[in-house]
């Protein structure tokens, strides 16, 4: 009897993702249950929380193709994806070369393996594009890890076959969410008026997304589905997830050049679980900012 479901083995991202909620996983996998028959997460980024949760059966989806495209090679052909990681030195100047490669020239394992390395060893794991929607992070390998092994890889690769891929608009992503489906969105934070450093596209996340996001929240409810939201402490995000249980979360910032001026901030984290009573909630007994 297979019984992988029952005692997973954690198996590590093979990406890093700026913005990614990974400090955040022992809270938000709190609300997680292997009664859940689907876990869905229509902005995956590197998919920390389905690597950690292992689920059965899940729905992945991002805009991004590149990330969407390197996630179905490494779930189809893992040892293709490392046979080109395992040739790619680690130098400033390879990096430059690879980075000014037009990624519409490379294909299958080859593309994946080249999102894989400049993701490796950008700033801070950051993906972000020009307007010209060119691939545009500096080269920093400080502190940055090893690239994937062949082993990680497979591992990887094992979990991802229990999943379906997709690239679309998250409110598309989550249409079909029915009872027993567990949602975990994670979506990029808007300011208004300016562009975010960690935006990682031409056409960002934006005030007009975040009222989307109300109305997505209101439809996987209706549909009898289970929804987990993480997104940073701000008016904005206060106003779209007031209605539901939210706790506000002490975590630290993950976009900054030095480690010494990463600071602690706040995420609200909003669900549909196990509420009769929607109210706002917080956690060391303090109230949200104004």
């Amino acid at each position: 009897m297979d019984t992988r479901d029952e005692n997973p083995v954690r198996v590590r991202p093979f990406l890093r993702w700026a913005g990614s909620k990974r400090q955040l996983i022992p809270r938000i996998s709190a609300y997680w249950s292997p009664r859940f028959k689907r876990y869905v997460e229509p902005f995956m980024g590197s998919a920390c929380l389905f690597f950690a949760l292992a689920p059965r059966s899940a729905i992945l989806n991002d805009l991004n193709h590149e990330l969407v495209d390197a996630f179905a090679e490494v779930r189809d052909n893992p040892d293709e994806v490392w046979e080109h990681l395992s040739r790619y030195p680690l130098s400033k100047e390879f990096y430059y070369l690879l980075r000014a490669q037009d990624a519409a020239g490379a294909c299958g394992s080859e593309a994946a393996a080249r999102f894989i390395y400049l993701n490796r060893f950008c700033f801070n794991g950051l993906y972000r594009t020009n307007r010209q929607g060119q691939f545009n992070v500096p080269f920093a390998p400080s502190k940055t890890g090893a690239l994937p092994t062949r082993a990680m890889l497979r591992a990887c690769s094992q979990l991802l076959h229990r999943v379906k891929i997709t690239a679309m608009d998250f409110a598309d992503a989550v249409k079909d969410v029915r009872p027993g489906d567990f949602v975990y969105l994670d979506p990029p934070f808007t300011v208004a008026r300016r562009r975010v450093f960690n935006e990682y596209s031409a056409k960002p996340f934006n005030h007009g997304d975040l009222e989307r996001l109300r109305h997505v929240l209101e439809a996987i409810d209706k549909a009898g589905a289970m929804f987990v939201v993480s997104y940073a402490d701000s008016r904005e995000g206060r106003d779209v997830l007031s209605g539901w249980t939210v706790t506000r979360v002490r975590t630290r910032r993950n976009i900054a050049g030095f480690s010494k001026h990463r600071k602690h901030a706040y995420e609200l984290i909003a669900t549909n679980i196990g509420t009769t009573e929607r109210s706002m909630e917080t956690r060391d007994g303090e109230a949200p900012d104004s």
